[in-house]
């Protein structure tokens, strides 16, 4: 059990077809679980969204697919779950949970890490004057972003609750309190995040579910790598991402958590990857432990 701590643990990553859902997701199904891997990114059917990043990346297509990710999931020495599921919508999210209740009667882990805020981007404006920043980023960062975590925190807490146990963890972006210079909305939406993990705390409490914000440090995601022109590899000799750290860092984090019988006691907080990395001792893949992020040190 050591090697597989969350061995028969059942576990939903909301938004796993790239980037840190996809680590999270992997590190999950390495320590053991079963694991539904949800987003809109299948083999047959992409979102016809992102426009700005594809240009950017210089792709027609977004990588990753929730199959791709829950395949590396049972890889990895778990069980992989592929959903498609667009949690904008309350009756798919809805269905998710009922489909994990009705499968396993049970659900001990739900990361939230669905995020719309790429379908809006656009290289010209996204750094620009909060005065002229086009109000399409508050739908994509807070309707598609915010509003997922608390509506698939809503959709599975009654499960939690009946229960008496379970772990909530929303994935987001934190500088202790500094503001994320680059884009209002970017901001709002990650303390927005980090606010819905502890409200939701405070009600989840008393029945013995805990909720968390965890936020990664400047990740090597495939979008990263893709818009620098390089890939896991040769990521070294791009000075930019000199001090990044891969997906799966953050998933660590995500399992150390979950394997903490103690973790009420944490419950509410917001915790950097790196801090976690240092309280719990993990490492990220190359064996290295990034340190906690801070602003300006990314690069």
């Amino acid at each position: 059990m050591a090697d597989r701590p969350l061995k028969g643990t059942i576990a939903v990553v909301a938004g796993a077809s790239r980037g840190a859902g996809r680590g999270i997701a992997i590190e999950l199904g390495a320590a053991g679980a079963t694991v539904y891997v949800t987003g809109r990114t299948t083999r047959e059917h992409q979102p016809d969204t992102y426009a700005g990043i594809k240009q950017v990346m210089g792709r027609t297509s977004m990588p990753g697919t929730i199959e791709d990710t829950a395949d590396e999931v049972t890889r990895a020495g778990g069980r992989g779950i592929a959903v498609r599921c667009d949690h904008t919508r309350e009756d798919e999210v809805a269905a998710l949970f009922a489909r994990v209740e009705r499968e396993h009667g049970r659900l001990d882990v739900l990361v939230n890490n669905a995020w719309g805020g790429h379908e809006a981007f656009a290289m010209e404006n996204f750094t620009a004057p909060f005065w002229s920043q086009p109000l399409d980023q508050w739908d994509a960062m807070i309707e598609r972003g915010a509003r997922s975590h608390l509506l698939a925190a809503r959709c599975a807490a009654p499960m939690f609750v009946r229960q008496r146990a379970g772990l909530i963890v929303g994935v987001s972006f934190y500088d202790r309190g500094r503001y994320l210079k680059g884009n209002v909305f970017y901001d709002l939406a990650k303390a927005m995040m980090n606010r819905i993990a502890f409200a939701i705390a405070e009600e989840l409490r008393p029945h013995g579910v805990a909720s968390v914000a965890v936020s990664p440090g400047f990740m090597r995601t495939e979008l990263v790598l893709a818009t620098m022109h390089t890939d896991e590899a040769s990521y070294h000799q791009v000075p930019a991402l000199a001090k990044s750290e891969s997906p799966r860092y953050v998933g660590r984090a995500v399992v150390a958590l979950a394997s903490d019988r103690d973790v009420l006691a944490k419950s509410g907080g917001v915790y950097c990857a790196g801090d976690l990395a240092r309280t719990y001792g993990f490492t990220d893949i190359d064996g290295t432990q990034p340190a906690p992020f801070q602003i300006g040190a990314e690069r």
